[in-house]
C-alpha cells in the first residue's frame, strides 16, 4: 500500500506541475501582450508625427507580437495541433506586416517626407526598454513548446528592431536625409520575412508530426 501511495502522489505531483506550466506561460503572455498593445499605440502614433518609416515599422511589429501574443494566449494549453495551427498564423502575420512597410517605404519616397530624429529616437529608447522587459519574461519558457518559442522569437526580433530605430535616429540626425530611416525600414521589413519564413517552416513540421 505504501508503495501504492508513493505512486499516486508522484503521478498527482506530476499533474499539478504540468497544469502549473500552462498557468505561468499564460501569465508571462498576458503581461507581454498588454505591454506589446500599449507600445504598438505609443509608436504608431509617433511614427506618422515622425514620418518615420522605421518607428512605423516597429509599431506594425509590435501589433503583430500582439496578435501572436493573444493567439498563444488562446492556445497555451491546447495542444500541439493548434499550437502548430497558431505558429503558422504568425509566420503569415509577420509576412504581411513586411509587405506593408515595403508600401510604407514607397509612398515615402513619392512624398519626399522627413523623419524627426529627436521624436524618432526618444521613442525608440522607450521601446527598447519594453522589449527588453518581454524578451527576460519570455526567455525561461523559450523551450517549453512552439507556442512559446515563436512567441520568444517575436520578441527577440522586436529588441533589435528597437535597436536599429534608435541607429537610424542618429543616421538622419547627422545626415539630415531620410535614408538611414528608409534603410533601416527596409532592414526591420526583411527581419520580418526571414522570420515569418523560420516559424512557417517549423510549423509545418510540427504539424506533419502531430
Amino acid at each position: 500500500m505504501r508503495g501504492a501511495d508513493v505512486g499516486d502522489n508522484e503521478q498527482m505531483n506530476s499533474c499539478c506541475e504540468a497544469r502549473a506550466v500552462p498557468e505561468r506561460q499564460r501569465r508571462v503572455l498576458q503581461i507581454v501582450l498588454c505591454v506589446n498593445t500599449a507600445m504598438f499605440v505609443a509608436e504608431f502614433l509617433a511614427g506618422l508625427a515622425a514620418h518615420s518609416t522605421a518607428l512605423l515599422a516597429d509599431s506594425v511589429d509590435m501589433l503583430g507580437d500582439a496578435i501572436v501574443y493573444g493567439f498563444s494566449l488562446y492556445v497555451v494549453a491546447r495542444g500541439a495541433v493548434w499550437q502548430a495551427r497558431a505558429a503558422l498564423l504568425k509566420g503569415a502575420i509577420m509576412a504581411a506586416f513586411g509587405a506593408g512597410v515595403l508600401v510604407e517605404v514607397g509612398l515615402k519616397l513619392v512624398h519626399e517626407l522627413a523623419p524627426s530624429a529627436q521624436l524618432m529616437g526618444g521613442v525608440g529608447v522607450v521601446a527598447f526598454a519594453a522589449n527588453v522587459f518581454c524578451l527576460l519574461l519570455l526567455w525561461r519558457h523559450r523551450l517549453d513548446d512552439i507556442n512559446m518559442r515563436s512567441a520568444w522569437r517575436c520578441s527577440r526580433n522586436d529588441v533589435t528592431a528597437n535597436v536599429a530605430v534608435v541607429f537610424a535616429a542618429g543616421g538622419v540626425w547627422l545626415t539630415r536625409t531620410p535614408w538611414p530611416d528608409i534603410a533601416i525600414g527596409l532592414l526591420i521589413a526583411a527581419m520580418f520575412g526571414t522570420s515569418a519564413v523560420a516559424v512557417i517552416r517549423e510549423a509545418r513540421r510540427e504539424v506533419r508530426r502531430v
